[in-house]
């Protein structure tokens, strides 16, 4: 694997992207796969091609496959790449352990305040007032996923505790 040409592939595909879910929120997820990963038997290789693929697939999947195939990887691995890569995303159930640990790394990245960091920066980029934020964080994203890690379990737990504390704090507030 060439990680430096697979960097030069994927950061044009993050350029466009809000800050957090640009090319950082790549090495986010991966570094939080890679602790994961330290606690099974897979190869680094998948996660790292599935973390850095995981903003690019659900508009150009059909150019990441190319890439990789001008790789010189074989129609099964790419297959493979390309199914951890989705696995990544929340709102999937990922079957294969590297779909597991990356889809688990999105969800923990950043800590337990970076739910709250995320929602409130990306709410106020789409123009969101403070209380239509809280209000997507309560309906959209409290409750509505999990890990499948025992270790990622706890860590989306402490997380979501921290959200559903902090906001009942902010409101009394507001």
């Amino acid at each position: 694997m060439d990680e430096k040409e697979l960097k030069r592939f994927v950061k044009p595909y993050y350029e466009s992207k809000d800050i957090m879910h640009n090319f950082s929120h790549v090495l986010r997820i991966l570094r939080e796969a890679e602790k994961l990963a330290k606690n099974y038997d897979i190869g680094k290789e998948l996660l790292t091609y599935g973390a850095y693929l995981h903003g690019v697939v659900p508009k150009h999947e059909e150019a990441a496959r190319q890439f990789l195939k001008k790789q010189g990887l074989s129609e099964q691995r790419i297959n493979q790449i390309i199914q951890v890569a989705w696995e990544s995303h929340k709102e999937v159930e990922p079957q294969p352990i590297e779909g597991k640990i990356l889809h688990d790394a999105h969800l923990i990245e950043g800590g337990k305040t970076f739910m709250i960091v995320k929602s409130l920066i990306t709410g106020a980029l789409r123009g969101q007032t403070l209380q239509e934020t809280i209000k997507y964080i309560e309906n959209n994203l409290l409750g509505k996923f999990h890990c499948y890690l025992p270790e990622a379990k706890k860590l989306y737990k402490e997380k979501e505790i921290f959200a559903r504390e902090f906001l009942k704090e902010l409101k009394k507030h507001l």
